[in-house]
């Protein structure tokens, strides 16, 4: 669906959720952290959240007419067919535009969502035509994935690769075609419907659980703000423009501060601290909790991780790695949604400790 066509809620005016919407523009200011997993009940805002992230981020340039969406300053990240034209001396037309949100469908085949080579032609014409997938799309902007569980495990491995390397490579009969594949992967889920396989949920740079609104006259005022937004949505949408610009501004503030954040050698051992702390396995999560750290910083202008940075980022990228045994078999599922429910709990603790 194109969501340009329709008025989008703004990012702004969402009610309550605060990890939630923090942990969207944390992604934005980083996309390499790996993307976010909501899960979580119906109701809860997931979707309206990820369609109104793109319409609050700073507008980006690229190559005008340019289906990869191109950033005509990275010569190394061009397309071929921009490349090409570079080569030939040939300028590049540029122009401004809002990050797009691509919705990948359930039954979302493997050309689909890569793309693919049109071979006949090439062995016609002498010369490779891709066709484009939901990748090419996506790039430098945000793929979406509802009820990501739900998705066939195969293309969902297929997405997580790219989204890791940030380049998407179809290989088809001994041709081959390479592209700038970088975005924000974002996928929501209501755990009723099924769980994700253990090797993909690790894979997501951060997971966060999230449920209804619990207070009273803060319910009231979602129903309130939403039913004002429905009447007229434009005049809303114009009410919530000067919040929705700040935002803007404070974003792209922290993504031309990230390269100059410091981060301590003390931050990055409490980082690794905190995973032995939560068992996990391997190393993603200590890596991803430094870039997670950075970000937080970085949208706080701050120049130099706080230990507050670190304790915000273990609480978004251990709990779907947290673990109460080395081995995964013999787990006590009780026992391990204790210890999540209790993630807060025990950075809180461990700051009190150190």
């Amino acid at each position: 669906m194109n969501w340009a066509k329709k008025d989008i809620y703004p990012f702004s005016a969402i009610v309550g959720q605060k990890k939630m919407t923090r942990a969207l523009i944390f992604n934005a200011i980083c996309p390499s952290i790996g993307g976010l997993l909501i899960r979580g009940e119906k109701g809860t805002a997931k979707s309206t959240a990820v369609r109104a992230l793109a319409y609050v981020l700073p507008e980006i340039q690229v190559v005008s007419e340019c289906p990869f969406n191109c950033d005509p300053h990275n010569q190394e990240g061009l397309c071929p067919e921009c490349k090409a034209k570079v080569k030939h001396g040939i300028s590049l037309p540029t122009s401004k535009r809002k990050v797009r949100v691509i919705d990948l469908p359930l039954g979302a085949t493997e050309d689909r969502v890569l793309g693919s080579l049109d071979l006949e032609y090439a062995i016609k014409e002498g010369k490779r035509r891709f066709t484009l997938g939901l990748l090419a799309s996506a790039n430098r902007g945000i793929l979406y994935i509802d009820e990501v569980n739900l998705l066939n495990d195969h293309i969902v491995d297929i997405i997580l690769d790219a989204a890791a390397m940030g380049i998407n490579i179809v290989e088809r009969e001994g041709v081959s075609y390479m592209h700038q594949a970088e975005f924000v992967l974002i996928g929501t889920m209501n755990p009723e419907e099924g769980e994700l396989r253990p090797q993909l949920l690790d894979r997501f740079g951060m997971c966060i659980q999230i449920e209804g609104i619990e207070d009273p006259n803060e319910r009231v005022r979602l129903i309130k703000l939403r039913e004002r937004f429905d009447k007229n949505s434009t005049n809303f949408i114009i009410e919530y423009q000067s919040h929705q610009n700040d935002l803007s501004e404070k974003i792209m503030r922290a993504k031309e501060r990230l390269p100059h954040v410091q981060i301590s050698d003390k931050m990055i051992q409490l980082c690794s601290k905190l995973s032995l702390d939560a068992l996990v396995a391997g190393h993603r999560a200590d890596i991803i909790m430094r870039k997670t750290a950075l970000s937080i910083a970085c949208y706080e202008g701050r120049e130099e991780v706080t230990e507050k940075d670190v304790n915000e980022a273990a609480d978004l990228v251990l709990l779907h790695r947290i673990r109460v045994s080395p081995h995964p078999h013999s787990i006590n599922m009780k026992k391990k949604k204790d210890l999540i429910k209790n993630l807060p709990v025990m950075i809180r603790s461990r700051k009190r400790k150190n």
